[in-house]
Protein backbone atom coordinates (compact mmCIF):
# COMPACT_ATOMS: atom_id res chain seq x y z
CA UNK A 1 0.00 0.00 0.00
CA UNK A 2 2.76 2.50 1.41
CA UNK A 3 4.55 1.44 -2.37
CA UNK A 4 1.32 2.13 -3.97
CA UNK A 5 1.32 5.82 -2.68
CA UNK A 6 5.01 6.26 -3.27
CA UNK A 7 3.77 5.77 -7.14
CA UNK A 8 1.17 7.75 -7.69
CA UNK A 9 3.06 10.60 -5.80
CA UNK A 10 6.01 9.88 -8.12
CA UNK A 11 3.51 9.79 -10.98
CA UNK A 12 2.21 12.94 -9.76
CA UNK A 13 5.38 15.12 -9.48
CA UNK A 14 6.60 13.35 -13.09
CA UNK A 15 3.71 15.02 -14.56
CA UNK A 16 3.61 18.12 -13.10
CA UNK A 17 7.49 18.34 -13.80
CA UNK A 18 6.35 17.58 -17.63
CA UNK A 19 3.22 20.04 -17.55
CA UNK A 20 6.00 22.86 -16.02
CA UNK A 21 8.55 21.90 -18.96
CA UNK A 22 5.94 22.11 -21.76
CA UNK A 23 4.65 25.37 -20.14
CA UNK A 24 8.64 26.38 -20.39
CA UNK A 25 9.12 25.79 -23.95
CA UNK A 26 5.57 27.22 -24.85
CA UNK A 27 6.71 30.67 -23.11
CA UNK A 28 10.42 30.35 -25.15
CA UNK A 29 8.80 29.70 -28.39
CA UNK A 30 6.55 32.29 -27.53
CA UNK A 31 9.28 34.89 -26.89
CA UNK A 32 11.47 33.48 -29.93
CA UNK A 33 8.39 34.38 -32.39
CA UNK A 34 7.60 37.45 -30.47
CA UNK A 35 11.20 38.18 -31.44
CA UNK A 36 11.28 37.31 -35.26
CA UNK A 37 8.55 39.16 -36.33
CA UNK A 38 11.15 42.50 -35.50
CA UNK A 39 13.64 40.47 -37.40
CA UNK A 40 11.51 40.05 -40.41
CA UNK A 41 8.85 42.79 -39.92
CA UNK A 42 8.10 44.31 -43.22
CA UNK A 43 9.04 47.96 -41.81
CA UNK A 44 11.99 46.57 -40.09
CA UNK A 45 13.64 45.31 -43.38
CA UNK A 46 15.50 48.46 -44.38
CA UNK A 47 17.42 49.05 -47.80
CA UNK A 48 19.47 51.06 -49.21
CA UNK A 49 16.86 53.72 -50.70
CA UNK A 50 15.21 53.97 -47.12
CA UNK A 51 17.61 54.12 -44.74
CA UNK A 52 21.64 54.47 -45.40
CA UNK A 53 21.09 56.97 -48.17
CA UNK A 54 18.37 59.28 -46.37
CA UNK A 55 21.16 59.91 -44.21
CA UNK A 56 22.56 63.10 -45.80
CA UNK A 57 25.70 65.16 -45.08
CA UNK A 58 26.04 68.37 -44.49
CA UNK A 59 27.33 70.82 -47.46
CA UNK A 60 29.14 74.41 -46.35
CA UNK A 61 28.72 76.75 -49.24
CA UNK A 62 32.55 77.77 -49.33
CA UNK A 63 32.34 80.30 -52.20
CA UNK A 64 29.71 81.96 -49.90
CA UNK A 65 32.77 83.92 -48.39
CA UNK A 66 33.86 85.37 -51.18
CA UNK A 67 30.17 87.35 -51.72
CA UNK A 68 29.76 87.95 -47.72
CA UNK A 69 27.69 85.40 -47.36
CA UNK A 70 26.96 84.46 -43.82
CA UNK A 71 25.01 82.92 -41.21
CA UNK A 72 24.61 85.35 -37.66
CA UNK A 73 27.50 84.26 -36.08
CA UNK A 74 29.90 84.54 -39.68
CA UNK A 75 30.10 81.01 -40.10
CA UNK A 76 29.53 79.77 -43.52
CA UNK A 77 25.74 78.89 -44.87
CA UNK A 78 24.99 75.49 -45.28
CA UNK A 79 22.94 72.57 -46.90
CA UNK A 80 22.04 69.02 -47.69
CA UNK A 81 21.30 68.05 -51.35
CA UNK A 82 20.53 64.33 -52.87
CA UNK A 83 20.80 63.52 -56.08
CA UNK A 84 17.87 62.50 -58.20
CA UNK A 85 17.77 59.01 -60.33
CA UNK A 86 15.41 57.69 -63.08
CA UNK A 87 13.15 59.46 -64.00
CA UNK A 88 13.58 62.19 -61.46
CA UNK A 89 17.29 63.13 -62.70
CA UNK A 90 16.21 66.33 -63.96
CA UNK A 91 13.80 67.55 -61.41
CA UNK A 92 14.46 69.30 -58.49
CA UNK A 93 12.53 70.21 -55.34
CA UNK A 94 14.17 72.70 -52.97
CA UNK A 95 13.05 72.93 -49.24
CA UNK A 96 13.49 75.56 -47.02
CA UNK A 97 14.11 74.87 -43.24
CA UNK A 98 11.91 76.99 -40.74
CA UNK A 99 12.67 78.38 -37.59
CA UNK A 100 10.72 81.48 -36.39
CA UNK A 101 13.11 84.85 -36.53
CA UNK A 102 15.39 86.85 -34.30
CA UNK A 103 13.93 90.97 -33.64
CA UNK A 104 16.15 92.17 -31.61
CA UNK A 105 20.08 91.76 -30.80
CA UNK A 106 19.86 89.60 -27.75
CA UNK A 107 17.76 87.26 -29.35
CA UNK A 108 20.03 87.03 -32.87
CA UNK A 109 23.02 86.75 -30.53
CA UNK A 110 21.87 83.93 -28.77
CA UNK A 111 21.07 81.75 -32.20
CA UNK A 112 24.52 82.62 -32.94
CA UNK A 113 25.11 79.47 -29.82
CA UNK A 114 22.49 77.14 -32.05
CA UNK A 115 22.06 75.81 -35.60
CA UNK A 116 19.92 78.70 -36.48
CA UNK A 117 22.70 80.87 -36.12
CA UNK A 118 25.43 79.02 -37.11
CA UNK A 119 26.50 76.14 -39.23
CA UNK A 120 28.95 75.07 -36.57
CA UNK A 121 26.08 73.49 -34.55
CA UNK A 122 24.39 71.93 -37.13
CA UNK A 123 23.79 68.15 -37.56
CA UNK A 124 26.63 66.90 -40.28
CA UNK A 125 23.89 64.42 -41.57
CA UNK A 126 19.93 64.64 -41.42
CA UNK A 127 17.16 62.14 -42.49
CA UNK A 128 15.44 63.18 -45.46
CA UNK A 129 11.98 61.96 -44.46
CA UNK A 130 8.44 63.03 -45.61
CA UNK A 131 8.23 65.09 -48.88
CA UNK A 132 12.28 64.57 -49.08
CA UNK A 133 11.70 61.54 -48.49
CA UNK A 134 13.02 58.57 -50.94
CA UNK A 135 10.76 55.97 -50.27
CA UNK A 136 8.47 55.90 -53.18
CA UNK A 137 5.76 54.63 -50.84
CA UNK A 138 6.05 57.52 -48.48
CA UNK A 139 6.52 60.15 -50.96
CA UNK A 140 5.65 58.68 -54.48
CA UNK A 141 5.63 62.42 -56.13
CA UNK A 142 9.07 62.90 -55.32
CA UNK A 143 11.01 60.47 -54.09
CA UNK A 144 13.43 60.26 -57.07
CA UNK A 145 13.97 63.83 -57.97
CA UNK A 146 16.97 65.83 -57.10
CA UNK A 147 16.44 67.46 -53.60
CA UNK A 148 18.05 70.33 -51.27
CA UNK A 149 17.27 70.94 -48.15
CA UNK A 150 18.39 75.01 -47.26
CA UNK A 151 19.61 75.22 -43.87
CA UNK A 152 18.29 78.60 -42.48
CA UNK A 153 20.74 80.59 -40.15
CA UNK A 154 19.99 83.92 -40.74
CA UNK A 155 16.83 84.86 -39.04
CA UNK A 156 14.94 86.70 -41.43
CA UNK A 157 13.56 84.33 -43.74
CA UNK A 158 16.75 84.88 -45.92
CA UNK A 159 15.78 88.56 -47.00
CA UNK A 160 18.79 90.28 -44.86
CA UNK A 161 21.49 92.63 -46.07
CA UNK A 162 22.73 95.11 -44.37
CA UNK A 163 25.82 97.07 -45.07
CA UNK A 164 27.79 96.62 -41.71
CA UNK A 165 27.73 93.78 -39.64
CA UNK A 166 27.73 95.63 -36.27
CA UNK A 167 24.72 96.24 -35.03
CA UNK A 168 25.28 98.58 -31.08
CA UNK A 169 28.59 97.40 -31.15
CA UNK A 170 27.65 94.15 -31.64
CA UNK A 171 28.80 91.56 -34.55
CA UNK A 172 26.26 90.08 -36.26
CA UNK A 173 25.84 88.93 -39.77
CA UNK A 174 22.39 89.77 -41.23
CA UNK A 175 22.84 88.14 -45.20
CA UNK A 176 19.89 86.22 -45.23
CA UNK A 177 19.61 87.79 -49.21
CA UNK A 178 23.36 86.85 -49.87
CA UNK A 179 22.80 83.69 -48.48
CA UNK A 180 19.71 82.80 -50.97
CA UNK A 181 21.84 83.46 -54.11
CA UNK A 182 24.85 81.92 -52.87
CA UNK A 183 22.83 78.83 -52.49
CA UNK A 184 20.72 79.09 -55.49
CA UNK A 185 24.25 80.01 -57.88
CA UNK A 186 25.95 76.66 -56.54
CA UNK A 187 22.76 74.86 -57.34
CA UNK A 188 22.53 76.13 -60.46
CA UNK A 189 26.09 74.62 -61.48
CA UNK A 190 24.51 71.37 -60.00
CA UNK A 191 22.16 70.93 -62.64
CA UNK A 192 19.81 73.09 -61.35
CA UNK A 193 20.14 75.09 -64.08
CA UNK A 194 18.90 72.25 -66.66
CA UNK A 195 15.89 71.77 -64.35
CA UNK A 196 12.18 70.28 -66.27
CA UNK A 197 10.63 70.84 -63.08
CA UNK A 198 11.22 72.58 -60.09
CA UNK A 199 9.58 72.81 -56.39
CA UNK A 200 10.35 75.37 -53.88
CA UNK A 201 9.16 74.73 -50.73
CA UNK A 202 9.77 75.73 -47.09
CA UNK A 203 7.54 75.54 -43.88
CA UNK A 204 7.04 78.39 -41.26
CA UNK A 205 10.03 80.88 -41.48
CA UNK A 206 10.97 78.82 -44.55
CA UNK A 207 7.38 79.08 -45.86
CA UNK A 208 7.55 83.29 -45.55
CA UNK A 209 10.95 82.31 -47.40
CA UNK A 210 9.65 80.78 -49.70
CA UNK A 211 6.44 83.73 -50.55
CA UNK A 212 9.47 85.96 -50.50
CA UNK A 213 11.87 84.08 -53.12
CA UNK A 214 9.47 82.17 -55.36
CA UNK A 215 9.41 84.65 -58.42
CA UNK A 216 13.00 84.91 -58.23
CA UNK A 217 13.07 81.05 -58.28
CA UNK A 218 11.16 81.34 -61.31
CA UNK A 219 14.16 83.61 -62.79
CA UNK A 220 16.83 81.51 -62.11
CA UNK A 221 15.35 78.84 -63.90
CA UNK A 222 14.92 78.08 -67.72
CA UNK A 223 12.19 79.37 -69.65
CA UNK A 224 11.04 75.87 -70.55
CA UNK A 225 10.73 74.31 -66.75
CA UNK A 226 7.86 74.33 -64.46
CA UNK A 227 8.15 76.12 -61.46
CA UNK A 228 5.66 75.63 -59.01
CA UNK A 229 6.17 76.95 -54.83
CA UNK A 230 4.82 75.23 -52.04
CA UNK A 231 4.69 77.88 -48.79
CA UNK A 232 3.81 75.02 -45.75
CA UNK A 233 2.49 77.41 -42.75
CA UNK A 234 4.46 80.08 -44.10
CA UNK A 235 1.23 82.77 -44.00
CA UNK A 236 1.30 85.31 -40.59
CA UNK A 237 -1.78 87.10 -40.51
CA UNK A 238 -1.85 91.00 -38.63
CA UNK A 239 -4.40 89.99 -36.26
CA UNK A 240 -4.94 91.08 -32.85
CA UNK A 241 -3.78 88.60 -30.18
CA UNK A 242 -5.79 87.70 -27.01
CA UNK A 243 -4.55 91.05 -25.20
CA UNK A 244 -6.22 93.14 -28.00
CA UNK A 245 -2.61 94.29 -29.37
CA UNK A 246 -1.02 94.04 -33.49
CA UNK A 247 1.83 91.92 -32.12
CA UNK A 248 2.51 89.74 -34.99
CA UNK A 249 2.98 93.69 -37.20
CA UNK A 250 5.09 95.18 -34.42
CA UNK A 251 7.80 92.07 -34.32
CA UNK A 252 8.06 92.09 -38.46
CA UNK A 253 8.38 96.03 -37.72
CA UNK A 254 11.22 94.98 -35.52
CA UNK A 255 12.75 91.96 -37.67
CA UNK A 256 13.14 94.47 -41.11
CA UNK A 257 14.37 97.54 -38.95
CA UNK A 258 16.99 95.23 -37.48
CA UNK A 259 17.95 93.37 -40.51
CA UNK A 260 17.34 96.05 -43.46
CA UNK A 261 15.61 93.48 -46.03
CA UNK A 262 16.27 94.42 -49.74
CA UNK A 263 12.75 95.07 -50.99
CA UNK A 264 11.83 98.34 -49.43
CA UNK A 265 8.37 98.12 -51.15
CA UNK A 266 8.11 94.37 -49.52
CA UNK A 267 4.40 93.70 -49.31
CA UNK A 268 2.95 90.75 -49.24
CA UNK A 269 -1.09 90.13 -50.42
CA UNK A 270 -3.10 87.35 -50.60
CA UNK A 271 -6.75 87.31 -51.86
CA UNK A 272 -9.20 84.92 -50.44
CA UNK A 273 -13.07 84.18 -50.89
CA UNK A 274 -13.18 85.05 -47.08
CA UNK A 275 -10.72 87.34 -46.66
CA UNK A 276 -7.93 90.20 -48.22
CA UNK A 277 -4.56 90.27 -45.99
CA UNK A 278 -2.20 93.03 -46.73
CA UNK A 279 1.29 92.57 -44.93
CA UNK A 280 3.05 95.61 -45.11
CA UNK A 281 6.31 95.49 -43.60
CA UNK A 282 6.99 99.25 -43.76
Amino acid sequence: MVNHRLSLRAFLWRRACAKRDWAIVAVCVALLLFALTFVFDDGAISTDLTSADDLVPLTLLRNAKSTGAFCLDGSLPAYHFQKGFGSGADNWLLHIEGGGWCNTIEKCSYRKTTALGSSDHMERFVKFAGILSRDPSQNPDFFNWNKVKIRYCDGASLAGHPESELKNGTRLFFRGQLIWEAVMNELLSLGLSKAKQALLSGCSAGGLATLIHCDDFRDFLPNSATVKCLADAGFFLDELDVLGNHTIQSFYHDVVSLQVLLQSSLIMIVYDISFAFVLNFF
